[in-house]
């Protein structure tokens, strides 16, 4: 008994320490995945298709990309394959070299995405700056749902370029002695939100960040703005991110998670 005491006397004593322990494990995860092979980083070419044949003088040569009714054929040294795009995935990947090459479909466009182990901005990374660790932005919000989901379009960093997305709802919290509200999108079973705050465009990334949290549990939402973060776009200018939407847009600043990277 008097160690199980003296386990819970340390443990309030220092309740941050699981919790900074968590985020620097998440941040370690994060690098890992920006990094790798298929990173974000490795992505080094965006090339748009129009209807009928396309060709491309920055892709491998002989390579003949036909868009017909939302289905993308490559023909290539005389043989012909169809390519499933990244929605609903997974994407057919064609290797040349340091290079893959698959089939994106944002908003009823189509584009084949280049990623190279070789890219210029893999390279030149030089790693991610963060705002101290702090549990005070961590917060349990209440989950506001809709009656439904409703279907949300959001623009991107490419003009012309949206992205559908369903809201759930909302969640409420407070902070910096203000209550406020966010719209979360659903993205591989979780909530996505996109948003800005008043360190948008001085020390966090102009186009806004991005931050996951689990779905609601008996009706709370657990926000950890520790691992609020860049979007794919801080990193490669061949990225379509999603913009936040109006509502989506703090009046205070969250101080919290990843600083601006800059592109070299």
């Amino acid at each position: 008994m008097r160690a199980l005491a003296a386990i819970l006397l340390m443990a309030a004593l220092h309740p941050s320490t699981d919790h900074t322990s968590q985020v620097e494990d998440w941040r370690a995860r994060r690098l890992a995945s920006l990094t790798a092979d298929d990173g974000w980083l490795t992505v080094a070419g965006l090339h748009w298709l129009k209807p009928g044949a396309n060709r491309f003088e920055q892709l491998p040569a002989g390579m003949e990309w036909e868009l017909s009714g939302g289905r993308v054929t490559l023909r290539q040294n005389g043989r012909e394959r169809e390519l499933r795009s990244d929605n609903p995935g997974p994407a057919s990947l064609v290797l040349s070299g340091t290079l893959t090459l698959f089939v994106i479909e944002r908003g009823g466009r189509y584009g084949i995405r280049v990623r190279d182990t070789a890219s210029p901005y893999r390279a030149r990374f030089h790693g991610i700056e963060h705002y101290p660790v702090q549990e005070s932005w961590k917060v349990d919000a209440r989950w506001l749902p809709y009656a439904k989901p409703k279907r949300r379009t959001l623009p991107t960093v490419i003009e012309g370029v949206n992205e559908l997305y369903d809201a759930p709802g909302e969640v409420e919290f407070t902070l910096g002695g203000k209550t406020l509200r966010l719209e979360p999108v659903l993205s591989d079973g979780r909530l996505f939100i996109i948003f800005r705050d008043l360190t948008t465009g001085k020390t966090t990334y102009p186009a806004g960040r991005f931050l996951y949290a689990d779905l609601a549990q008996n009706g709370v939402v657990t926000l950890d703005f520790n691992q609020a973060y860049n979007p794919p776009c801080a990193f490669t200018p061949y990225a379509t991110c999603p913009l936040p939407p109006p509502r989506n847009r703090l009046p205070i600043a969250i101080a919290a998670g990843e600083k601006t990277y800059h592109l070299e």
